[in-house]
């Protein structure tokens, strides 16, 4: 079932008509960069302003269309956020970023990292997998396939931290300000744990 399926086949917590006035009103007002957070409405990060489904759904142009207005997005961030959406589905939320994001903006994307060189973070992580959330999980992407579908979407990418086919950890010194992603090395002790927990991180950038 698609994220659009699920959207329409439950009833969604009502909407904060308060919130999401303030949020709208805080975008058309900004004279500096416009920084999103998708779906995560409790995250507070200084400079971003956070959404979630209600206020943001990225699979529909006139959700974009009533967050923005006139406005386009500098940045967007979505951390653990695509693996609950399908294939079909993160193509057309990143098609729908790319128009409404300002050229030489950037989208920041973290998920599980499927090359993980540890079963047990796979078992909890994978699709069906044991971990908080995981029930939900529609796919686990690889560096290659989600550079593909940001790629797809008309992205330029950088990868930032992921494992190869052989298992070898590769990280940049990415910075924070460009998208603060706390499941990974630099910000999740359980890095350092036998667990080594981290996340799949690559950015796009609409050139």
């Amino acid at each position: 079932m698609s994220l659009r399926q699920v959207v329409r086949s439950i009833v969604l917590k009502p909407i904060n008509i308060l919130d999401l006035i303030q949020l709208k009103s805080k975008i058309r007002k900004a004279t500096g960069p416009v920084n999103i957070i998708i779906g995560s409405e409790k995250t507070a990060y200084d400079n971003w302003l956070p959404t979630n489904i209600e206020s943001l759904n990225l699979l529909e142009v006139s959700s974009f269309q009533n967050l923005l207005g006139d406005k386009k997005a500098t940045k967007f961030l979505a951390e653990h956020v695509f693996e609950h959406i399908s294939y079909t589905d993160a193509l057309t939320a990143l098609k729908n970023c790319y128009q409404f994001m300002e050229k030489g903006g950037t989208i920041r994307i973290a998920v599980p990292d499927g090359f993980h060189p540890n079963k047990d973070y796979i078992d909890m992580v994978k699709p069906g997998g044991h971990g908080e959330g995981a029930h939900d999980h529609k796919l686990l992407y690889d560096y290659k396939k989600l550079t593909k579908v940001l790629e797809d979407a008309g992205f330029k990418t950088t990868l930032q931290e992921y494992y190869d086919e052989q298992h070898q950890f590769h990280y940049q010194d990415w910075n924070s300000e460009d998208g603060h992603i706390i499941r990974s090395r630099r910000y999740d002790k359980r890095f350092n744990e036998p667990l080594g927990y981290s996340s799949l991180i690559v950015d796009g950038k609409k050139v």
